[in-house]
């Protein structure tokens, strides 16, 4: 906004909201209201959009509420012919209409797409990148059977996040690991319900289920001995598998669950086939061995 020609009012008019929009959207999203105390429908979205950007925060996004009474000069440059009118402003320009929106559910909806669009410096994309390496020095351990290092890694990522979905998810598979199914079943039972079906705490989820199933000791000499009598035998392919899993023979279970799965796919319902993509979702969707088995799966039903 040039200032050649303006009155002192004006210049400060401009000054203000170079202040308090311009500079700040330079990393933010920053949300402008155009109100008037005499406007109804003002007082009516106010609570509503003061409360979203509370919400929004820490994604970056502030709100900066401009009285167009006492802000005429800002009002015209953007020609504001009613109000309420609500701009999203970013870099120094506008970049969003939302003078439409009037419940959270249409705010969030507009917020998460230009969230989604715009390199938007936050707390929360700070933090997730400062917790990536940690996150992933967490997973290397515990991939590596070290139980006790692993789960006092994600224990103090716990402590700094507790609502990250992806430390959650791996603390929960972390006490699996050390055999504190209840205290798992407990931390999943805590989170919140938006938390919860992320899916980095499905997994953590898939595997106290499987770890249940699973029975610690059990000799596989008798179940293969069954399973050499019968080969149809598909519940000791199944305990053999959960026997093995017990073991952490994971190549073993998947072995045993695709022959059952190869001899007759439609066993109780797919049971061996639904236990196989939890062992998969177990171990992570985007593991290598997962990848090798889902071709091994894949070659049987397609055959």
């Amino acid at each position: 906004m040039a200032t050649l020609g303006l009155s002192e009012q004006d210049k400060k008019a401009i000054a203000d909201f170079r202040r308090d929009v311009v500079e700040p959207s330079q990393s933010k999203l920053v949300l402008i209201d155009f109100w008037a105390e005499w406007c109804g429908p003002c007082r009516q979205l106010s609570p509503v959009i003061e409360k979203i950007a509370a919400e929004y925060a820490d994604r970056g996004v502030m709100l900066v509420k401009i009285n167009v009474d006492e802000n005429r000069f800002i009002s015209s440059q953007f020609r504001v012919q009613s109000i309420p009118t609500v701009y999203a402003f970013f870099q120094g320009q506008p970049v969003a209409d939302l003078t439409q929106a009037r419940t959270e559910g249409q705010y969030r909806q507009m917020l998460d797409q230009l969230l989604a669009q715009l390199p938007i410096q936050s707390e929360a994309s700070q933090q997730a990148q400062d917790m990536a390496p940690l996150i992933a020095m967490g997973e290397d351990v515990l991939a590596a059977g070290d139980n006790e290092r692993a789960y006092s890694v994600f224990a103090q990522l716990a402590d700094m996040a507790p609502d990250n979905a992806e430390v959650m998810g791996g603390l929960i598979r972390t006490l699996v690991a050390l055999g504190q199914l209840d205290e798992a079943e407990q931390l999943l039972d805590s989170l919140p319900a938006d938390v919860t079906k992320d899916s980095h705490v499905e997994r953590g989820r898939a595997a106290i289920a499987l770890a249940r199933s699973a029975t610690p000791g059990v000799e596989t000499g008798p179940l293969e001995a069954r399973i050499a009598a019968d080969p149809d035998d598909h519940e000791a392919r199944f305990e053999l598998s959960a026997a093995r899993m017990a073991n952490g023979d994971r190549d073993g279970a998947a072995d045993a669950l695709l022959a059952s799965i190869e001899r007759d796919r439609s066993w109780e319902d797919g049971k061996a086939r639904n236990q196989l993509l939890q062992l998969f979702e177990v171990v992570g969707l985007e593991d290598p061995w997962v990848s090798n088995q889902r071709r091994r799966l894949s070659a049987i039903l397609f055959a």
